[in-house]
């Protein structure tokens, strides 16, 4: 079920390490509020990351991004899979050791900044692939890698995401070809970003913070990559996660806070309470009835979703099946009327 904070977020955690595609803008517009909410939790004293699985694209051109939404950002600010990628590798391997490269340019600057040297994949010293998102690379030459690391050269991944955002719409990621060489090969990648932990762990390291904390809006990749670094997280709702998605969150992940917005990062938590039979806290009251999840009473949005959470999950840990949620509308302020 879901935590409670004793103060503010911002004050019980040093370190927000913040997801950036649907957490802090959508496409190429900020999140409304995000960029006031993140100035006011810096002046809290709260250090601020932020992490993307996207690994073409490197840090100064994501920080000048952020930027241009009113975002403070600089390049060490942020953090990619792709940097996450390389300490993997430079960590087994040492600097100086090659690797063939298939990737794109922010994979190719991370890999330099650790020391170690790009290669062809015809280079027989190759050490090891890497490979991450590239809308330039041939086909050749993932052929070429495909059957050597068959052959048994090391392979990491800078992630397994099957879709990105384009401007013309959802398009396949880099996990599509994580999948087609996973399948051709028999061989399972070290893979950097979410929800595997290297990435948060570099995050720590090249940041700093004693208390950090996870802020996403994906449960698969977010919220589980927060689970898998033994880390708290805060979901959001301002990205792809609904009302479905978070009430049929298996235990792997379910958030440890549940906020409408960046906001959240300024609240103190309260986890609802059990009473007769449902869920309550701050005037709402989520119970499971006959299959259906139903919520009455009235008080803050943040609260709303807390109850509902916690009444849904109750009833899919005891093996049941998840809650009905048709007809089920989350208030828009937080001072809505009572649910139908």
């Amino acid at each position: 079920m879901l935590g409670e904070s004793h103060g503010a977020l911002c004050s019980d955690h040093d370190l927000a390490m913040l997801d950036l595609d649907g957490v802090v803008y959508i496409g190429p517009d900020a999140v409304p509020g995000a960029a006031e909410h993140l100035e006011e939790v810096r002046e809290q004293g709260m250090r601020l990351a932020f992490i993307t699985n996207n690994a073409a694209r490197p840090p100064e051109a994501v920080a000048e991004h952020l930027r241009s939404l009113g975002v403070d950002a600089a390049a060490e600010d942020v953090v990619t899979s792709a940097q996450a990628a390389a300490r993997v590798l430079v960590e087994r391997l040492g600097p100086g050791a090659k690797v063939i490269l298939l990737g794109a340019a922010g994979l190719e600057e991370a890999l330099a900044a650790e020391g170690l040297v790009a290669v062809g994949v015809s280079d027989d010293d190759a050490q090891a692939v890497v490979t991450g998102y590239g809308p330039d690379v041939l086909w050749r030459d993932i052929m070429r890698s495909a059957v050597r690391v068959r052959e048994g050269l090391w392979w990491v991944a800078s992630n397994s995401d099957y879709t990105i955002p384009t401007p013309y719409g959802v398009a396949p990621g880099h996990g599509v070809l994580v999948e087609t060489l996973r399948r051709f090969t028999g061989v399972e990648p070290v893979v950097a970003g979410k929800p595997e932990r290297p990435l948060l762990d570099e995050t720590v390291r090249r940041v700093g913070g004693e208390r950090p904390l996870m802020v996403g809006d994906r449960l698969d990749t977010d919220i589980e990559g927060a689970r898998n670094a033994d880390l708290p997280s805060l979901l959001v709702l301002t990205g792809v996660t609904g009302l479905a998605e978070l009430v049929a969150a298996r235990p792997q992940e379910r958030p440890t806070y549940v906020a409408a917005d960046l906001g959240g990062l300024l609240q103190t938590h309260r986890a609802p309470s059990e009473a007769d039979g449902g869920w309550e806290l701050g005037g709402w009251a989520a119970r499971v009835r006959d299959g259906s999840l139903t919520v009455a009473g009235e008080g803050g949005t943040d609260d709303w979703w807390r109850v509902v959470s916690c009444a849904a999950w109750a009833v899919t840990d005891a093996g049941g099946a998840v809650p009905d949620t048709q007809g089920l509308e989350p208030p828009l302020t937080d001072q809505a009327t009572p649910d139908r």
